[in-house]
């Protein structure tokens, strides 16, 4: 039994890794020859920052200029291409009944992503995030917090749950946020196979399931006297 869960938000409650890789393989085409492969895709971006980002495209650290210059652009062009396809601008499938479950049974809940500001202000109100989480549990890159596969994040989720790593449950994408939800000791870790394949996930062993949607996820895991 589960007290509380952290989601990451890419390519977990939001199904938008596409227009990730799209948007950097762009602008990896500036900074070098050649763009972005799917395997740096996988090492390199999901889960890290823009700095952590740029650094490796350039092969040095770049200055904080040039960082919040590209950086604002690259999410610009993310977000315009999101604001694009809004029939495909949803949360991901099962999700909505799946919070609204978590809501109604009190059960604690918060968000944990690499995403910056301006980012998470779009997706709050785009999807209207406020109906389901007290907006001062989203943990996001403030420019302080250690990116994955650093535990801090999932740690510092958990405290704003005043909830111990163990009694979560995390669910992730990511290869570089499993391992942070391993390192930060989460209590179970389930993988979502939002792009990539499921047996990408099945050599893992800190992975206890994974879905394809949230409508997969065991309602009895968690502790509560609400019958479901």
């Amino acid at each position: 039994m589960y007290k509380g869960i952290i989601f990451d938000f890419n390519g977990t409650l939001f199904f938008d890794s596409e227009k990730h890789l799209e948007a950097w393989r762009e602008f990896s085409k500036r900074v070098r020859p050649n763009p972005f492969t799917d395997d740096e895709m996988r090492e390199h971006m999901f889960g890290r920052t823009n700095k952590e980002i740029l650094t490796y495209l350039m092969g040095k650290t770049p200055s904080k200029e040039l960082v919040d210059s590209l950086g604002r652009e690259k999410e610009s062009v993310y977000r315009d291409m999101c604001r694009k396809d809004y029939k495909n601008t949803v949360l991901a499938l099962g999700a909505e009944k799946f919070l609204d479950f978590l809501k109604e049974n009190n059960i604690p809940r918060a968000i944990a992503t690499m995403s910056e500001i301006e980012n998470v202000e779009f997706y709050i109100e785009e999807f209207q995030l406020e109906k389901w989480f007290d907006l001062d549990k989203i943990v996001y890159a403030d420019g302080v917090i250690a990116s994955k596969p650093a535990p801090d994040i999932y740690l510092k989720a958990a405290q704003r749950l005043n909830l111990k790593p163990l009694e979560c449950i995390v669910v992730e994408d990511a290869l570089s946020g499993i391992e942070a939800a391993k390192r930060a000791d989460a209590g179970k870790i389930i993988a979502i196979a939002s792009m990539e394949s499921t047996s990408i996930y099945e050599k893992i062993p800190a992975v206890s399931q994974i879905i394809k949607s949230f409508d997969e996820i065991d309602r009895e895991i968690f502790e509560t006297n609400v019958t479901v």
